[in-house]
């Protein structure tokens, strides 16, 4: 896995770069083949609080974390470490999901297809930036932890249960909504 390390408002020195690259490099040993992928780093300086925010996409899966603390070094080790468990859980999901799916397609022998998402950037009519996705079937749950995966607040995907696009997004009580195409 290649390691690209930005700073904004900062210096990237050659300790700072070292440690990282050493603790995210460390993310390698949860996947069993080697990561043919880039991680991005970006290191900044908002007032007083030192942010890391680390982007690592997989296939079929975007591995995203941000944290901010008063020391580098310690944010780096936060952000690591909640990667970690964006990857255990993921894990086990997909563990739980094969064993599901196989079971599934003895009974009538379906395929689930895979996901595959294309950043672009393009500044026409203030668009800043597009995203084409080619939608996974998935259940409500699923969509639900693949957004929090993200660290975003809203997620569309396609839903396996009547084949329509929904949304899911999270509301300020911190529960989830679903918005379903009639």
């Amino acid at each position: 896995m290649d390691i690209i390390i930005r700073g904004e408002n900062i210096t990237v020195t050659p300790s700072l770069q070292s440690y990282a690259e050493k603790r995210i490099s460390k993310l390698e040993k949860y996947f069993n083949t080697p990561i043919d992928t880039s991680a991005r780093v970006n290191l900044r300086v908002h007032n007083t609080e030192q942010v890391v925010e680390v982007t690592i996409p997989l296939q079929g899966l975007l591995l995203r974390a941000e944290v901010g603390e008063e020391d580098l070094y310690t944010a780096i080790d936060s952000v690591v470490s909640k990667l970690e468990r964006q990857i255990k859980k993921h894990k086990t999901k997909l563990n739980r999901k094969s064993r599901q799916t196989a079971k599934q397609q003895l009974q009538n022998g379906t395929v689930s297809a895979t996901k595959t998402a294309e950043d672009t950037e393009e500044t026409a009519y203030g668009v800043v930036r597009k995203k084409h996705f080619v939608f996974k079937p998935m259940t409500v749950d699923e969509a639900i932890l693949q957004m929090d995966m993200l660290g975003h607040s809203f997620f569309i995907f396609n839903n396996a249960e009547d084949n329509s696009t929904a949304v899911v997004y999270r509301r300020k009580d911190g529960r989830f909504g679903l918005i379903d195409q009639v």
